[in-house]
């Protein structure tokens, strides 16, 4: 009897990867605060996880999207402050807590593995 991976371990993998995507974003829109006529960027992870469970290639073709401004600068520049740290926070607990529930998986193939 063998394990498919992809079925034990669901979609935690893919909302990781996309978790760390998004991290990635973030944090350059925030290294970029100050820079004239910089566009903040984003993913939308909920549109993006409902992508990855129906594709056959998971990981492929993340869609960036550029974020609204609430208040247009004068130099043309959309990253707010607040907006991308209150982001970064949360994404940081979630990815988080992707790696809790990755680990809860692998806790418990390693447990059916052994026999307990």
């Amino acid at each position: 009897m063998s394990i498919s991976f992809d079925k034990a371990l669901g979609v935690h993998p893919q909302a990781l990867q996309l978790r760390l995507t998004r991290a990635e974003l973030l944090s350059t829109n925030l290294a970029n605060v100050d820079t004239p006529n910089f566009k903040a960027k984003d993913i939308d992870f909920a549109a993006q996880m409902q992508r990855a469970k129906q594709s056959l290639f998971p990981g492929s073709g993340t869609e960036v999207k550029y974020r609204l401004p609430y208040q247009p600068s004068a130099d043309g520049n959309t990253v707010a402050l607040d907006v991308e740290q209150a982001a970064f926070a949360k994404n940081s607990m979630d990815y988080q807590m992707s790696l809790t529930f990755l680990k809860l998986k692998f806790s418990g193939l390693r447990a059916a593995i052994e026999g307990k």
